[in-house]
This record gives structure tokens, C-alpha cells and sequence, in this order.
């Protein structure tokens, strides 16, 4: 479930599928892997909200034959904890990860799912730094028996920070502007916004925030007295006489997220010599216009779109317009996919 994605990985021609189910939206992306490089072979955004498995089943066909999927979970029922374990081997660290884990996370052992990847295996004093990750079983259950009911076969099981780590490393390991840089990266969705500080290229703290698109359209909803689908064409599409009472509801929930997010920073500054740079952003609610400004403004750090397919090529049949405007959501299918 945990293993982080080195950039520089070598790859054999294949195809991967990677799904993401998110709250308002699934998105699935479909990658192939070849010598020359990496190449989008196709793309489905689809909305989730009433009928996930009618969804999953119109996705499953748009793509054609699909072997697997890569899949993930986010949220309450999951955990990331990057803590520093006793040096030790790969092969160790499997047969010691439940009893290390077990004082770091906040479920029992035996209702989890439970994975570790060595991320720095040389650090002072004879130690290692270990992302954890774990899934509540009834959660892995439940996404694998919809996969599995829209006729698909499940490869494996990530979590969503993970997938967006490793997207973003792929694309942007490389760019120098970078290195040796503390970012953040923040997929801000419609349920839950995930919150990844990366230094140098390696995850130093995860999370998920409650704060996010509905937020926002549940606030436009009680402003105007509307029901909830007409506060979120509101929010997409607001008309020039409403635009500022959105701005307005915009910025009271962009509030309280930067706030958190503050406090998150707050927390990694105080547990390292370096501080964050930059944040990059994606997530369906990312796009709304003035959210990048707003942010910048509360947090006071650049705040900037980056581009999940930068180094991805795109074949001739796929408009090229389409994907550009739908790439910052497939961020954690990507992500998925390069598993």
C-alpha cells in the first residue's frame, strides 16, 4: 500500500489503470509505458454523487479492456506517520512493523491494513525514517467490492496523499527551481483536502483536512436559501450580481482551511531547520477562480497550479484543450496509475 514511487524507477511496456473515487467525482486515467517514456492513453472523469456503481460500470466500458486497477482510499479511516524506526533491513522492518506501528497510529493493529517503506535509512543515531500506513479493513472491503461488482480486478490499494506525492515527483523531480526545497502540495477535493510537505522530494508530514469544495457549496447554499445543486452551479457559474456574495463564502471557508493548514506548517517547522516555500495546487475545487490569490494572501507563501501530465505525452486522438482543463483532478490517478 505504502511504497513511495522513486522518480528515476525504470519501467517495462505496460499499461496501468489508476481510479480514483472521489466524493463528487471518480476520475480514471489510463497510462502506457514504453521505452521512449510515458504516455496518456486515455482519461474519464465521471460524477459520483448518486450512483458510484453505475459510474465505476460507464468507466470500466469508456476504457476498453482493462487487466486492474490501482485504487485508494482517503479520510478518517485512514493514517500516514512518518516516524523513525531502529536501522534495520527491508526484510526486518516487515516482520517488526506491527509492534513499531502500534505506537503511532491510532487504530487497533487487527483493523487495519497495514504497510511501511524505508524513506531515509541513514539518519543520527543509528535510526531510519519510516512512512506507516494503514487503512481500516472495512474501508479496503467496501472500495474492493465495488471495484470488483463493476466487473473490474483490483491490483492494489493506496492512499490518496501517497498517489499525490508520487505524481508530483514524477512530473517535477527533476526541476531545479526545486531542489533542495520544502513544498507543500494541497488537493483540495469535495470532501476532504489532502495536505502533503515534502522536503527535498521526500514526504516529511501527511494529512487529511475536513474543509474543502462542499464546504464552500454548503455556504452558498445557506447565503442564498438554495438547495445543494443550485449552490454548486452557483460556485461554478456564478452570475454577475452573485459573484461577490460567492467571493464572500469563498473566503469565510478558505478561512478555517488556511488556518489549518497553517497550523499544520507550524507543526513541521517546529520539527525541522526548514520551512515551506511554495504550495502546489490540485483537486477539483482548486480551479475556482480567486481560491490560488485567496490562499496566498491568508498563508503568505507562493501558491501555484501544477500539472499532474507535465512529463507525459499525449497521444493525437485526445484533445488536448480537454485534458488541459481537466488535468488538475487527476492528480491522485495519476499518481495511482504510476504504480
Amino acid at each position: 500500500m505504502a511504497k513511495f514511487l522513486k522518480a528515476k524507477e525504470k519501467f517495462k511496456e505496460r499499461i496501468s489503470v489508476g481510479l480514483d473515487m472521489g466524493t463528487n467525482a471518480i476520475k480514471i486515467v489510463k497510462l502506457r509505458f514504453f521505452k521512449e517514456g510515458t504516455e496518456l492513453s486515455a482519461f474519464e472523469i465521471e460524477p459520483s454523487q448518486l450512483d458510484v456503481a453505475s459510474a465505476l460500470k460507464r468507466l470500466k466500458n469508456s476504457l476498453g479492456e482493462i487487466d486492474g486497477v490501482n485504487l485508494s482510499a482517503s479520510g478518517s479511516s485512514t493514517v500516514i506517520r512518518y516516524v523513525e524506526f531502529p536501522r534495520m533491513s527491508s526484510e526486518e522492518l516487515k516482520q517488526s512493523l506491527k509492534f513499531e506501528a502500534q505506537k503511532h497510529i491510532p487504530f487497533s493493529i487487527g483493523e487495519v491494513n497495514l504497510d511501511g517503506n524505508i524513506l531515509k535509512p541513514d539518519l543520527p543515531d543509528n535510526k531510519m525514517l519510516v512512512l506507516v500506513a494503514a487503512a481500516k479493513k472495512e474501508l479496503v472491503k467496501q472500495r474492493l467490492k465495488l471495484i470488483e461488482d463493476a466487473g473490474m480486478k483490483p491490483n492494489l490499494i493506496d492512499i490518496d496523499s501517497i498517489a499525490l506525492m508520487n505524481a508530483f515527483n514524477f512530473n517535477y523531480a527533476q526541476d531545479e527551481t526545486l531542489q533542495h526545497k520544502t513544498v507543500a502540495l494541497l488537493n483540495i477535493g469535495g470532501a476532504v483536502t489532502n495536505l502533503d510537505i515534502m522536503e527535498d522530494g521526500i514526504p516529511r508530514l501527511s494529512r487529511d483536512i475536513h474543509i474543502a469544495g462542499n464546504n464552500i457549496t454548503n455556504k452558498i447554499k445557506d447565503i442564498f436559501a438554495v438547495d445543494f445543486g443550485t449552490a454548486e452551479n452557483l460556485k461554478l457559474n456564478p452570475t454577475s450580481e452573485k459573484a461577490n456574495k460567492v467571493t464572500v463564502a469563498l473566503e469565510s471557508v478558505l478561512t478555517n482551511l488556511a488556518a489549518e493548514i497553517r497550523t499544520s506548517f507550524d507543526y513541521y517547522e517546529s520539527q525541522s531547520a526548514s520551512s515551506v516555500a511554495k504550495i502546489f495546487l490540485s483537486g477539483g475545487t482548486s480551479k475556482f477562480n480567486g481560491l490560488k490569490e485567496i490562499l496566498t494572501n491568508f498563508l503568505g507563501i507562493e501558491v501555484e497550479h501544477w500539472d499532474p501530465l507535465k512529463q507525459i505525452s499525449l497521444p493525437g486522438k485526445l484533445d488536448a484543450q480537454k485534458v488541459k482543463a481537466s488535468s488538475g483532478q487527476l492528480a491522485v490517478a495519476v499518481g495511482l496509475a504510476l504504480r
